[in-house]
Order: C-alpha cells, then structure tokens, then sequence
C-alpha cells in the first residue's frame, strides 16, 4: 500500500520501541567482542484497540429481569380474595319439563294371520307390501287328505242313518208283540212270562235306537268338523290393509299341532300409526293421557314427529329389575315415511311455564364447604350486596334440563346465586393479562 508523502500523517501513539536490527536480525553469540554501537531508533505503529466490557449490560438485564418479575408477582398476587365463588343470574323465562324415552314404531291395528289346520302350503295369493281387503284369499293348503276325511265322515253318517232306521223296525216289531202278549194275558192264553219276555225285548229295542240315534249324531259331528277343516285350508284376510310379514313359501309344510303356524302379519292402517315407549317409573308420575310428545327416527334424524299419549298402561314391565310401564303414542303418517319396527327417541312434554321466575339448576347442586346440609329443606346461597354468601329457603317447581322454577322463598330477580367455586387455574386464567392465557395443552 502506498502513501502520498505530502498527505499528513496522523500521529500514534508510541506504544513500543525497539530497535530496527533487533526486529530483523537474531541476536549473535559474539556481539560482546563487538564495539557498542548506538543505532537509530524506529517506532512501530499499532492499531488502536476500543474495549468496552459487558458488566453494564448484564447487570441492566439482570435489573430489568427482577423489577419485571416482582411487578408480574405483585400484579398476580395483589387483590385475590380466599373465595371466588361463581354466581348466576335469577331470571324470568320459559321452562319445559320434559320426559325423555325410547320405543318403537307399530301399526295402530296389527293381525297376525295363521293357519288352525296342518298341511303343506300349495298357493299363495299376496306378497309383502300387497293391498288386501277382507275375504280375500290370502293362501291355499293342500286339500286332498282333508276331502277324504271328509268322504269318511260322509259314509259313516250314512251307515248310522242306516243302523238306526233297522233299529227303529225292530223296536217297532218289539212293541206289536209286547202289545198282543199283554191282549192275550188276561185271557189266559199266554202265561205272564211271556208277557214279561216281550216287554224285555220291545225296551231293549227302544234303547237300541237311542244308542243307534247317538252314534247318527256323532257322525253328524264328525262330518261338520271335516267340513270346517276343509274350509280352514283357504286362509282369508280376517281385515283391510296391507301385508307387511310374510312367513311362508310355497310347498312349506305347516304343523299346527302345537300352536298355529304365523302365515301373515296385516296392518290395518299404515297412515296412523302408534309409538309403544318405555318409561322408567322415576318419570311415570308427570305423564298422562293427552300429553304432547314427539320423537325422531334415525331415518330422519332432522325431522319431529308430533303425537298425542292416548294411553298410559298400568301394566309393569320389568327387565334386570329396572321397571318401566308402556305409554302409547298416536301420530299419524300421511306420506307413509313411518315404518313398523322404527326406533323412536321419544320427548313427552309433562309440562310447560312461559314465564316463571328460575334459577340454573347448578345452584340446587352447589354444596358450601364445612356447612352441614338439611336433607328436608330445599335451599341455595346468594351472594348479598357485600359479596357475602348466605342460605336462602325455597320451593322448587317444574324444571328442565337447565332450570327449575322457584314458586316460594326470599328470592328476586336479579339475584346472584352461587353455582360453584372458582379453582386456582380458573382464577389464574382470568388474572392474566390478554395474549398470556395458557393453551388447552397446558396444565
């Protein structure tokens, strides 16, 4: 690098001087022997060096670190009562008490169409979903067994039409005789053994023909009720509607021995239909006929049916020692979208209050620690004007999922009742100033 000789140079400070041989040359082992020279001296510049230490800025860290953490700390802990209790509003305002149930969709009329006699199934004359009308042929069971007993019944109530008329000829034959021996008896001309023969035979001959007119009766029996099963073969619709179970094919054998064989189920009426809900006898008490009820099917889950209970059975139903009676529900079903055998979620509306004083339910659960609780009494705490909790004696009405309606007590509205307490996090979450409050990850 080169420099101009007229520019000035800027003066440095000396900070070493040392010799010009002495920063080139090594020094000699024999530079006793040689005369002591003085040399000129030449200065060596060096550069400058500005060395600032880090002790200030550390300790203003540390400084602004403790001021700030012991106002955070004074902030935080400044002006926290011992108890937060969380307080709700007394208002006015609509309550339904509702019943909640589940059943299942039925038609309001359901006949279950069977068979008395046995046989094998040779036709059928409706399917599922068929429009049937009362006396209509619905299937047909084999007849040819049936009209051969019937051919029997017909032959032996003939042979005991005959047997009785021969018996009716001889009881008559019987009495003509019985009638000459008892003519001739008091004439002498027969002895009385005779006569008492005769009389014999001739009562013996009238007893005949009642025994004989039985057995006539008996096929006469025989014979009808060959004739009733012969028509049972034919199964007819007992009823208008529609076939909705359908049992049976054809060629199927049914035995009806036991119990009669189930052919066809036939609702009467699928535009009216009837919900059998189970309702647990802790929720019977508020449910009567009459009552508004709706439901929804997981067909339409969106959509409300609206019914009416047109009975509530006093039958009990118990499973696993749960009881529930049977509550019917009538709807009707213009456009056919309720089917038999749907789950419904049934809500019955036990009753229902526009504008009733309420308080949230959650103050009838709150609990004041270290307060002994009166089982008998219904009672909530308020906070008064200075923030002081104390106990207040109520009468509870109707309530619904949210609130219960209070019917008596020293309770306005605009009061504060206590439902809970505030915890330490709780607490926490609200002293923070906005943008600090802990995420739902945190704990």
């Amino acid at each position: 690098m080169t420099t101009d000789p007229q520019e000035p140079r800027p003066s440095v400070p000396v900070t070493e001087v040392v010799p010009h041989h002495t920063a080139t040359q090594p020094p000699h082992r024999h530079s006793e022997s040689l005369p002591q020279q003085r040399l000129p001296a030449s200065v060596i510049p060096l550069p400058a060096r500005l060395k600032r230490s880090p002790l200030p800025w550390l300790i203003g860290i540390v400084l602004v670190m403790v001021i700030g953490g012991g106002g955070m700390w004074y902030w935080w802990t400044s002006g926290t009562p011992l108890v937060q209790y969380k307080t709700a509003l007394v208002d006015r305002g609509p309550i339904t008490a509702i019943v909640t149930a589940t059943g299942t969709v039925n038609p309001v009329i359901s006949v279950q169409v069977g068979s008395q006699v046995s046989g094998k199934v040779s036709q059928l004359f409706a399917d599922f979903n068929s429009k049937v009308t009362k006396g209509q042929v619905l299937a047909q069971i084999d007849q040819k067994s049936f009209k051969a007993r019937l051919s029997q019944a017909r032959a032996a109530m003939k042979s005991a039409k005959g047997n009785l008329a021969k018996a009716k000829v001889l009881a008559t034959q019987r009495k003509r005789e019985f009638d000459r021996m008892a003519a001739l008896r008091p004439q002498a001309f027969v002895s009385q053994a005779d006569v008492d023969l005769a009389e014999t035979n001739y009562r013996d001959a009238a007893a005949n023909v009642e025994v004989l007119q039985a057995q006539l009766d008996q096929t006469q029996a025989a014979l009808a009720s060959a004739e009733l099963d012969l028509g049972y073969t034919t199964i007819y619709s007992p009823v208008d509607g529609i076939v909705v179970s359908r049992n049976v094919d054809v060629g199927q054998t049914l035995a009806a021995a036991f119990q009669t064989p189930l052919l066809f189920v036939i609702a009467q009426d699928l535009t009216r239909m009837q919900v059998n809900a189970n309702v647990s006898e802790s929720d019977i008490g508020g449910v009567k006929e009459g009552t508004e009820a709706n439901f929804r099917v997981d067909a339409y889950p969106k959509q409300f049916f609206e019914g009416v209970v047109t009975q509530v059975r006093n039958a009990p139903i118990s499973i696993q020692n749960v009881v529930t009676y049977d509550v019917i529900i009538t709807v009707s079903n213009p456009e056919l979208k309720l089917k038999p055998g749907m789950t419904a979620n049934v809500t019955i509306v036990t009753a229902r209050k526009e504008h009733s004083l309420r308080v949230p339910n959650g103050a009838l659960r709150f609990r004041m620690p270290n307060v002994p609780i009166d089982k008998k009494a219904t009672r909530l705490w308020v906070l008064d004007p200075n923030n002081q909790p104390r106990q207040v004696d109520i009468t509870t009405g109707i309530a619904d999922s949210l609130s219960t309606e209070i019917v008596a007590g020293a309770l306005n509205e605009g009061d504060r009742v206590i439902v809970g307490i505030e915890t330490e996090e709780e607490h926490a979450k609200k002293k923070l100033p906005p943008g600090f409050e802990p995420s739902r990850g945190m704990r």
